[in-house]
């Protein structure tokens, strides 16, 4: 029984939510629309904000919906089959499947749009939050790398007061890995050089 639980709520949902968050929507969709290969493109990076880039918003946006959508889809196939808590590896796989994604040789995005996902189909309410803390602090200060920090450092507090502890603990861990995946973002914030929104050099 053991081992068939540790399959049940731990290895076959995290695989789900992997391979559903490795799919590689910018890259896909870039190579689709007849932009070339997105990682050689800016930053390299395969999410919304370098696909943007290319001068194509169409399929920036495309790819941030579809970045997000694949972390929702995750959560909810994998409650529905196994639970809650299950759904909870599944999300997390997602955000790892979207960062590591082992088609690209474990070189992903970023892992935000994903995350905001997840969040959705965690606590949509939470997820309202986030989008209204990014907003702000992108208004604010115009760098769209701080207000993604700020905003994912306010969710597991949030969560815990909304959800309970499991979805905080999640999302306490990656939002240690977006801030992680975010470090050379925060060494230019510190230096002062990370481009501004609008800056087309700004990196993602």
């Amino acid at each position: 029984m053991d081992t068939l639980f540790f399959f049940g709520l731990l290895i076959i949902p995290f695989a789900v939510g992997y391979l559903l968050g490795s799919i590689p929507f910018g890259l896909i969709l870039t190579k689709l629309a007849g932009t070339g290969d997105i990682r050689s493109i800016g930053s390299g990076n395969i999410g919304a904000t370098n696909v943007l880039r290319t001068g194509r918003r169409g399929l920036a946006a495309a790819t941030l919906l579809g970045d997000m959508l694949k972390g929702t889809a995750a959560v909810f196939v994998v409650d529905w089959f196994d639970g809650t808590d299950a759904a909870l590896v599944a999300g997390f796989g997602a955000v790892i499947g979207h960062v590591f994604p082992v088609w690209l040789r474990f070189k992903g995005g970023k892992g935000v749009a994903t995350y905001v996902g997840v969040l959705i189909a965690v606590a949509w309410p939470i997820a309202a939050a986030f989008g209204v803390i990014w907003g702000a602090i992108a208004a604010l200060t115009r760098y769209s790398s701080l207000a993604g920090l700020i905003a994912g450092a306010a969710m597991p507090p949030l969560l815990w007061y909304y959800a309970g502890g499991k979805p905080a603990l999640l999302f306490l861990v990656l939002t240690v890995l977006i801030w992680f995946m975010h470090r050379g973002n925060i060494a230019r914030l510190l230096a002062g050089t990370e481009p501004k929104i609008g800056n087309k050099a700004s990196a993602a």
